[in-house]
């Protein structure tokens, strides 16, 4: 179904939105306001179908609400002055104020296939801990490695996420899984170790019938990409490695003399999952510095169902004592690295090492102060697009 208005096509089949012709990236949650609004055909539409229908009937804030609504005005190039394509009845809803029609399929401007769902299951790594992983769209196998915040439901939702899931989806069979401790997986886990991380790997490339993949790892998980790689170089096409580093923080901290990782193991300790803690402020500007609200709370929502603040300094800790700088040499497939040159997680020094030490390395920087990119960062487009022509250049 694709409708038409304003000089905009919203493909619910395809889940996009064109505006004169050019795609749009809107997060999940205004699409569907969208999509609410459009099937209205110009009907008032009140707050409570939009709660039901975009949040599920979850309480939220109107400060929540009227932050998706201004999103889905600027992406159909409206504002909230003109009202011009959206129009607020005060105290009763929205309603889109210009003609909607209904086109055929085939007349509609081209866009990606969406990833119509992901199948979930369960493994058990070597040590006898449960693993959840998932698999969705089509192609050749590409594995994204287990990192610290991941939650297979939540990362299917998330507007942070999902728009890197259907990406890599549209052109490969996208297998991901949480970490030991972590989202779906056990949270009564074995060891926090770099081997015990390599296992869960392992096992999840098994449990999916792999035994060649392109490998995919954004920062901690690169170390633990890098130990697969050198490890298992005949399991391993190639890897994309992004925001990674070679040594942890208290590795870097006891070298430069700093107590860093510290003071972050107290902020997790007494902030985890509370928005107004300091904790947050800190996390927040340090990993999505240009984050939206919305993105920022489904990072607080995943803090909460993910992990324990226990185990998230647990998981700090053990992350921060990998050191791979003795593997780098021992990776023998093509590695795409990226890294944004205002990264305040992992120095920026640590991706330029990573490109050195390894034997079939490209090196892309990139213009941003995100450690992890939002899709609204011009640096998102760049460092998919050259993930997407490496991988199909280099048979991944």
């Amino acid at each position: 179904m694709i409708y038409s208005f304003a000089g905009c096509q919203l493909d619910l089949d395809r889940h996009s939105l064109h505006v004169a012709g050019t795609e749009v990236h809107v997060e999940p949650q205004v699409f569907e306001l969208l999509r609410l609004l459009a099937e209205g055909g110009g009907r008032l539409v009140t707050r409570d179908e939009i709660v039901a229908a975009v949040w599920d009937g979850r309480i939220v804030s109107e400060a929540t609400i009227s932050a998706r609504i201004s999103a889905a005005r600027s992406a159909v190039g409206d504002d909230g002055q003109r009202q011009a394509v959206i129009r607020t009845v005060t105290r009763r809803g929205l309603q889109l104020a210009v003609p909607v029609e209904i086109i055929a399929a085939e007349a509609a401007a081209p866009a990606r296939h969406p990833i119509p769902h992901q199948i979930i299951r369960l493994t058990t790594s070597e040590d006898g801990t449960g693993l959840a992983w998932a698999t969705s769209g089509e192609g050749p196998p590409l594995i994204r490695a287990g990192h610290w915040l991941s939650h297979l439901e939540l990362d299917w939702e998330s507007p942070v996420w999902r728009p890197q899931i259907e990406r890599f989806g549209a052109t490969h069979t996208l297998v991901r899984y949480d970490p030991r401790g972590t989202g779906l997986s056990d949270r009564d886990c074995g060891a926090l170790t770099l081997d015990s991380f390599v296992a869960d790997l392992r096992a999840v490339a098994d449990a999916a019938g792999l035994d060649r993949f392109a490998l995919y790892a954004v920062s901690q998980s690169v170390p633990v990409a890098v130990a697969f790689a050198a490890r298992y170089p005949e399991r391993v096409s190639v890897m994309v490695l992004h925001a990674g580093f070679v040594e942890g923080s208290r590795v870097r901290d006891r070298r430069d003399g700093t107590a860093r990782t510290a003071t972050f193991l107290d902020l997790i300790r007494n902030g985890w999952g509370r928005p107004d803690s300091a904790f947050m402020q800190a996390f927040s500007s340090l990993f999505m510095p240009t984050g939206t609200p919305e993105q920022i709370e489904s990072f607080v929502r995943m803090q909460v169902e993910s992990a324990t603040p226990e185990l998230a300094a647990r998981l700090r800790t053990a992350i921060g004592e990998i050191d791979v700088s003795h593997l780098l040499a021992g990776v023998r497939c093509p590695v795409l690295v990226s890294h944004a040159r205002g990264d305040a997680a992992q120095p920026f020094e640590q991706g330029q090492r990573l490109a050195r030490g390894l034997p079939d390395a490209r090196f892309l920087a990139l213009d941003s102060t995100c450690h992890i990119i939002p899709p609204q960062d011009a640096a998102w487009e760049a460092m998919l697009s050259a993930t997407e022509a490496f991988l199909r250049d280099t048979g991944g």
